[in-house]
């Protein structure tokens, strides 16, 4: 099922963001978990959701929303889908703080209205990746970038080709409070990199679990494969050609580590 966009900006932002369309996935089975599944630059929820209703996880429901269209400075300041602005997809790239926050919110407000029993959780794909892993920060930090509470309890957080947004500053976030550092402690990351991504390269995914292991992210598992990540350019064109032979290269390994990741959690 799918349902339509909306806005979202963290509290203390300066202007909202127009979301597109929603999809979701039904759990097959009792409803353990939620995960929102965030797509990577130029995609949309549903490529994603049609993939991960396919995976033999029956207890978790599968919340797939589709990026702001924005001009993105990679692109020469061209529209497309994009959680955040950036002109290098990597941890070196300038932080969009706001547009980050925004995205954060986004999945927050998603998740805040799943049955309290439910175990929540975010992942994504390369740039989905890099807010994904910004949300787990804000959740060990208990705040979004521009310091307004985050409100929504994270049991996990995966990301697949991507990178660490904010690392730079990341260290003292943690080390301002007790609290934060528990549950950067706590928290379950999972990160997957092929060394052969010459998209987002496998530096970036490497020193990205590096710098959140440093910062006290006690709990993160970093998995490596030989091959690269899914080509970009059949994901922008949405061939489905290409989502197939995407599904039958890098996707199935990566998404099988998560799903181990979120056995090992419990879920």
């Amino acid at each position: 099922m799918s349902f339509g966009g909306a806005s979202s900006v963290a509290a203390g932002g300066k202007r909202p963001f127009e979301y597109g369309r929603t999809h979701v996935v039904r759990p097959k089975g009792a409803h353990k978990a939620t995960i929102v599944w965030l797509h990577g630059l130029g995609d949309n929820g549903a490529s994603w959701s049609q993939l991960l209703e396919t995976l033999p996880l029956p207890n978790i429901k599968w919340i797939c929303p589709t990026a702001p269209t924005r001009p993105v400075a990679i692109f020469g300041g061209f529209p497309s889908t994009a959680w955040f602005d950036v002109a290098d997809l990597s941890e070196d790239s300038p932080d969009d703080v706001e547009g980050l926050d925004s995205s954060a919110a986004h999945v927050a407000n998603l998740l805040s209205t799943e049955p309290a029993d439910i175990k929540l959780g975010v992942g994504g794909f390369s740039m989905g990746a890099a807010t994904a892993l910004y949300s787990g920060t804000c959740f060990a930090h208990g705040k979004y970038g521009n310091g307004n509470p985050y409100p929504v309890n994270l049991s996990v957080a995966v990301g697949l080709s991507g990178w660490l947004p904010c690392a730079r500053s990341l260290k003292n976030k943690i080390e301002s409070s007790q609290e934060a550092a528990q549950k950067a402690s706590s928290l379950p990351l999972m990160l997957c990199h092929g060394k052969a991504d010459d998209v987002v390269l496998y530096k970036h995914g490497e020193r990205s679990a590096d710098a959140l292991k440093s910062t006290g992210f006690a709990n993160v598992e970093f998995k490596s494969y030989n091959s690269g990540t899914i080509p970009f350019q059949r994901r922008w064109t949405k061939s489905s050609s290409g989502l197939r032979q995407a599904w039958n290269s890098a996707v199935p390994r990566q998404l099988d580590r998560m799903k181990r990741c979120l056995e090992k959690g419990s879920v």
